[in-house]
């Protein structure tokens, strides 16, 4: 289960960390498509966490 939340983490620290260093992002209120892509992996990674963990899984 670890692994589904060091996937869960790594996700979401590189989705915060595009946020900050985009440009587009940045000025924009509009996400890029990176950003959107990256949005999608961490959720992916939040859905399967809570598979891995049951209903009762704490979601951050």
């Amino acid at each position: 289960m670890s692994s589904v939340n060091d996937a869960l983490d790594d996700a979401r620290l590189t989705y915060e960390q595009h946020m900050r260093t985009c440009r587009q992002c940045h000025a924009d209120a509009a996400h890029c498509a990176v950003a959107k892509h990256l949005l999608r992996m961490y959720n992916l990674a939040r859905r399967d966490r809570m598979r891995a963990g049951g209903p009762a899984a704490p979601t951050a």
